[in-house]
């Protein structure tokens, strides 16, 4: 496949995405390929670890390639991107779960469907150009992949923030929020590729970790936790509306952009998994219950057309006024019974 390079190279498994022309996005069938492969590995002695990095400056992995979901979505063809979200996580899971290190290397932007190849597995590699972000609620989803787990996980109320403006984390703000592992400069990447390939062990790592460049999250942080500690959207934005500070005016016009349905969501996601004993399977059966639903009762389909397909970036969003519901919530993330995400065979 001319979009992902899988290979065993000495003692590594090896998956390089290779379209960087595409800012590496993920397809359906790079999805099948890294299970494929990662299922394959997981019983290969000859295999010690795994080493995911992708090609190009500009991005590790910028999100999903989401233009066929559109085309079947907007025919009233649901069952593509159900089936791709549904492999999707699957994947996300064998990752997080898998028994040998995976080791990544996280160069320009990791976002969206990149974060859930990237950013679980065990030795999680930022470099100077590393920028972290899991911007769903700006196409009318919310923070999937496994990413809503790691948002739940985040400091204080920085999950929520993260979730619902789509901020950017540099290296240094994706290792304080739980996304990254290590800076290492990006330099010193390709020796260490080889290190690994040759020694199989991930240890060839350590001399090189140093110290990331400041980020902005741990001085923004008693801010963002009070203004994000509340119990729903409204509470957030009331509480944003209330201050005249500078954050809190960016912060407001970072969430105007953003679907309001999604960023309802995404809070009370955020909110139930943080009250209960979380998994990744767990995160992956709550993001699926909005996935599925996403095209036909949320704003997807919506968020693509203004942002990637007609580019007028002037979304229709359902609850314009920003004023959502519960009940409107509630119909998202209901369970989804025989149509749920489930695990039939351990990944």
């Amino acid at each position: 496949m001319s979009d992902i390079t899988i290979r065993v190279t000495g003692r590594a498994g090896r998956i390089t995405l290779t379209r960087p022309k595409a800012l590496n996005a993920l397809s359906y069938e790079m999805c099948l390929a890294i299970d494929a492969a990662l299922k394959d590995w997981a019983s290969d002695d000859n295999v010690k670890l795994v080493v995911i990095d992708a090609e190009g400056e500009k991005a590790f992995c910028a999100g999903g390639d989401i233009q066929e979901m559109y085309d079947t979505g907007t025919k009233g063809n649901y069952d593509y991107g159900r089936r791709f979200w549904r492999d999707e996580y699957h994947m996300n899971a064998r990752i997080f779960e898998y028994h040998k290190p995976v080791v990544s290397f996280l160069q320009g932007f990791t976002m969206g469907g990149g974060v859930g190849v990237g950013c679980h597995g065990s030795h999680r590699i930022v470099g100077e150009s590393s920028q972290i972000a899991m911007p769903e609620v700006g196409i009318g989803l919310v923070p999937d992949v496994g990413g809503s787990l790691m948002l739940a996980l985040a400091p204080g109320r920085l999950g929520e923030y993260l979730g619902t403006t789509a901020a950017r984390m540099n290296a240094a703000d994706a290792i304080f929020a739980g996304f990254a592992d290590h800076f290492i400069p990006e330099a010193q990447w390709p020796a260490l590729v080889a290190a690994l390939e040759e020694t199989g062990d991930p240890a060839v790592l350590d001399s090189a970790i140093t110290e990331a460049p400041t980020g902005k999250l741990p001085g923004l942080l008693a801010e963002i936790s009070s203004h994000f500690g509340g119990e729903d959207l409204t509470a957030v934005l009331n509480s944003l509306k209330s201050d005249s500070s500078e954050f809190a005016k960016v912060t407001l016009k970072s969430l105007g952009r953003n679907a309001p349905l999604s960023m309802a969501c995404t809070i009370e996601m955020i909110h139930r998994l943080r009250g209960q004993r979380l998994t990744i399977r767990t995160a992956l059966e709550m993001e699926y219950r909005f996935t599925h639903r996403s095209m036909e009762q949320g704003d997807f389909l919506e968020g693509i057309r203004a942002l990637i397909i007609d580019k007028d970036r002037t979304p229709k969003w359902q609850h314009a006024d920003q004023a959502v519901p519960g009940s409107a919530v509630s119909a998202l993330l209901r369970p989804l019974g025989a149509d749920g995400l489930s695990f039939e065979e351990e990944v």
